[in-house]
């Protein structure tokens, strides 16, 4: 089994911040509002992962059927927690070209938002995007996308998630 560092974030999601650079470029609008002014919004979180476990087929290899899952903490512009995120990604293609079907679910203040999609060659740690496909409570029916950006990758990873309210 790979470690943390090593397997990265396989869920998009999915997301996170306890010791990292500032980083001043992240973010339009962390702010969270009512439901009927959330349409068109963006909502921009640092994910810090707190726990993420690898479940491969077959040890020391990425195979097609490996699971991941992933818990992360969610804070603001501001470094104040917000939320969290919790998902799981499994592998549909293995080897060096690998690509994970992930679902990730987004706690935060007023609701949940559900998000789903593929994400490439974890292993390079590049940016990805995700359709969000509802959510809850004030997130009712929501609908957009989700674009991810590593910040770092030690002493934890680190992502930005951008979330588009249509």
């Amino acid at each position: 089994m790979r470690s943390i560092r090593a397997a990265g974030l396989g869920a998009a999601t999915l997301v996170t911040l306890l010791a990292f650079t500032p980083v001043a470029a992240a973010s339009t609008d962390t702010g969270f509002s009512a439901p009927s002014e959330d349409k068109g919004r963006t909502i921009t979180v640092l994910a810090e992962v707190q726990q993420l476990t690898r479940f491969p087929v077959t040890p020391g290899t990425v195979s097609q059927g490996d699971q991941v899952v992933v818990r992360s903490d969610l804070f603001d512009k501001a470094h104040k927690k917000v939320g969290e995120s919790h998902g799981t990604c499994t592998t549909t293609r293995g080897g060096a070209d690998e690509a994970e079907q992930c679902v990730v679910t987004y706690v935060l203040p007023g609701g949940q938002l559900t998000v789903q999609g593929m994400y490439f060659n974890y292993l390079d740690q590049g940016p990805f995007d995700n359709a969000v496909t509802g959510g809850t409570a004030k997130y009712e029916k929501a609908r957009g996308s989700v674009h991810s950006d590593t910040i770092a990758t030690t002493p934890k990873l680190v992502r930005r998630f951008t979330i588009h309210l249509v």
